[in-house]
């Protein structure tokens, strides 16, 4: 069952990390790997951190809706273009996987607020806006998930070359 976690635990890390980038819950799925490996005897995590890493990862689950809206309200946005912003990136990452959350994004923005009925210049002033949003919530998360990951190569790698030294 060691040997599962380990796996699951690794693969979900992993996957938290390019969940990220793309639009899935990037540092769940790594808290989750965390807990994996916890809960296995590969690592130990103090209480601390767990908590702490968690309390952060709910944070960031919350802020990741609301950061691309405050960057759209910050430039002049409205909800036309937030509801744009977050159609264009779903849409994007199916057109063009990979780049296309960043121009869907963008352009998600921008459609929503000429639909919307702001002027060019408000229109593109919010989607840049939604755009930056977007990215610092992207930059927050990958940090986050860097971070786990982190903890987990620290306590797998003392894992494994404790359990690799031997005494003659």
């Amino acid at each position: 069952m060691d040997t599962i976690l380990l796996i699951l635990g690794v693969i979900c890390l992993v996957a938290g990390l390019a969940g990220a980038v793309l639009p899935t819950p990037g540092p769940s799925l790594s808290f989750g790997g965390l807990l994996m490996l916890h809960f296995s005897s590969y690592a130990e995590f103090s209480t601390v951190v767990l908590v702490g890493l968690g309390l952060l990862t709910a944070l960031m689950v919350v802020l990741d809706y609301f950061i691309p809206i405050w960057g759209a309200k910050k430039f002049g946005g409205t909800r036309y273009g937030a509801i744009g912003a977050t159609l264009g990136l779903i849409i994007g990452f199916f057109i063009i996987p990979g780049f296309g959350i960043f121009i869907g994004a963008f352009l998600g923005a921008l459609i929503g607020e000429l639909i919307g009925g702001s002027t060019r210049k408000v229109a593109m002033k919010a989607a840049f806006g939604s755009f930056l949003g977007f990215l610092t919530g992207m930059v927050m998360e990958v940090l986050l998930c860097l971070i786990m990951i982190g903890y987990a190569a620290v306590e797998l790698f003392q894992y494994f070359s404790d359990s690799n030294t031997t005494t003659y």
